[in-house]
């Protein structure tokens, strides 16, 4: 009851009960739903326990003695059935596949005499390409719709007027950047470079003879016997590539460690024509690497920060659409560059699609397979007029990092799996404080979210990118311990000042 006062008189009146139908939200609805589905095989597990530990409290000394004796009496079965079960355990433990685990990682951070800001950007491409009015006014309008900020680095090739985009000066950057992160990653990991056996580089555009795996080599001065993989031309997903392959020699070669490396070069690459659908690839990449150190031996697990759950890549090659949506070509004048196709988004989404159809059974909860099975069978059997199901795919991962290629990937990405903007959060710092860094992009994502302190024990992580040729990949990973951020986290001088708010 409570008072109500009515011409000076107080009169009382029925307390009402709220709303229930409005006030309960339908997401709690949901995840009791989830919970109860995943524990279904342990409540019904429960009883039957019981009913074991009751019967088994019955048993008397005389029970337990005659189950003894007759044990006695068939010796050969129980000495014939030990010996099968140690043979089975034996194969089991030396055929099964060995874990692989992220003892740590180091992403390169530009030094600030390398920042490229937008007003600085607009200078370079004015005095490196000698640009018409109309082009130029394209690319302050790309810029300022970017999501980049004015903190992203750029090689010292951008730095020097007239431009020399030489090899010498594209070899420079990439010793910059492989010799900067992988430092880093030796001296936080205390792991000698002859103890690597294992090592795979990726860059997409800069493919110089020796290899960038021999310069690694070279420098520090890796044993002769080392697996070395130099990929090419794999695009901004290459880095899962690498992962993956990585992972596959790890299965191969025991008590191993293996470093993959993942950059692209910007030195050679800068389109000087007018094309405008390769314009936009000069506004959004920017210097970056990274290195990361995996191995496959059990004594690491402790000190680890991560173990590798699945790999799933998605190749789109052999549809001629998808396979020239980011295409490198000369334009009518002759200058090369990297066409972006307007396709692409739809492209993406398709890719994406096809991906998460095969993740999706090997990570979603019993719960949210159910609910897509059920929508499917009445969408195609009995022809129901109803929206396809789309797994929430935030029951089955805590954290996203999805490639920060542009503003555009992140937006639809977030709008189309129903993410919220904490979930798209690393990946838009990212993109506005390193740019574009290609395959390395998902690392410094990953910084990111330890820096802010967010990684916490079990939690599960979905790195996607998307790739030319057209390629959608993914790698999960499981966080072994709270993470904190390794020494030289590339945010650590300015994680205080993020999230920053963008217009967007």
């Amino acid at each position: 009851m409570k008072n109500s006062s009515k011409n000076g008189v107080q009169v009382l009146q029925p307390r009402r009960l709220p709303d229930f139908l409005r006030s309960v939200k339908l997401k709690y609805v949901k995840l009791g739903y989830h919970y109860l589905v995943s524990h279904l095989l342990k409540l019904c597990l429960v009883p039957v326990m019981a009913a074991v530990i009751i019967q088994a409290s019955r048993l008397s000394l005389d029970d337990i003695h005659q189950l003894w004796l007759q044990l006695e009496y068939n010796l050969v079965r129980v000495v014939v059935f030990s010996a099968i079960f140690v043979f089975g355990s034996t194969v089991y433990v030396m055929t099964r596949k060995r874990f692989i685990y992220l003892v740590d990682y180091a992403c390169y951070l530009p030094p600030q005499h390398l920042k490229a800001d937008h007003r600085y950007f607009m200078e370079y491409a004015k005095e490196a390409s000698n640009f018409d009015e109309p082009t130029t006014e394209f690319l302050r309008k790309i810029m300022e719709r970017s999501g980049l900020g004015d903190e992203t680095g750029a090689p010292p090739s951008m730095h020097c007027f007239p431009p020399r985009p030489s090899m010498a000066a594209a070899r420079q950057e990439a010793e910059l950047v492989m010799f900067g992160a992988l430092d880093t990653l030796f001296a936080s990991t205390n792991v000698k470079p002859r103890d690597i056996g294992i090592l795979v580089v990726n860059c997409s555009l800069f493919n110089p003879t020796p290899s960038l795996t021999a310069m690694i080599i070279n420098k520090y001065k890796m044993r002769g016997n080392i697996k070395s993989f130099n990929l090419s031309g794999m695009g901004c997903s290459a880095g899962v590539i690498a992962i993956d392959l990585a992972k596959d020699m790890l299965q191969v070669h025991r008590n191993n460690y293996a470093v993959v490396f993942s950059t692209e070069n910007m030195t050679q690459n800068w389109y000087s024509g007018t094309e405008k659908s390769m314009l936009i690839s000069n506004c959004l990449f920017r210097l970056g690497g990274s290195a990361v150190l995996l191995s496959n031996k059990s004594g690491d697990r402790g000190r680890s920060k991560y173990k590798l759950i699945h790999v799933v890549r998605t190749h789109c090659g052999a549809n001629d659409k998808a396979f020239k949506c980011v295409y490198q070509e000369e334009d009518n004048d002759g200058k090369i560059g990297v066409s972006l196709s307007k396709d692409l988004m739809a492209i993406a989404g398709n890719a994406l699609k096809t991906n998460i159809t095969t993740l999706g059974p090997l990570v979603l909860p019993i719960s949210e397979q159910i609910l897509f099975f059920v929508t499917l069978v009445a969408k195609k059997l009995f022809k129901a007029k109803i929206k396809p199901y789309v797994p929430d795919f935030k029951l089955a991962f805590e954290h996203f990092c999805i490639h920060a290629g542009g503003r555009g990937v992140i937006d639809e990405l977030e709008k189309n799996m129903q993410l919220s903007p904490l979930h798209v959060e690393a990946s838009r710092m990212t993109l506005h404080r390193f740019g574009n860094t290609s395959s390395s992009s998902i690392w410094y994502e990953l910084a990111y979210m330890e820096a802010k302190g967010r990684m916490r024990t079990g939690d599960r992580i979905w790195q996607i990118a998307f790739g030319s040729g057209f390629k959608c990949n993914g790698a999960v990973w499981l966080a072994l311990k709270n993470v904190k951020p390794s020494c030289s986290n590339p945010w650590e001088d300015c994680i205080h000042k993020y999230p920053v708010k963008l217009n967007l």
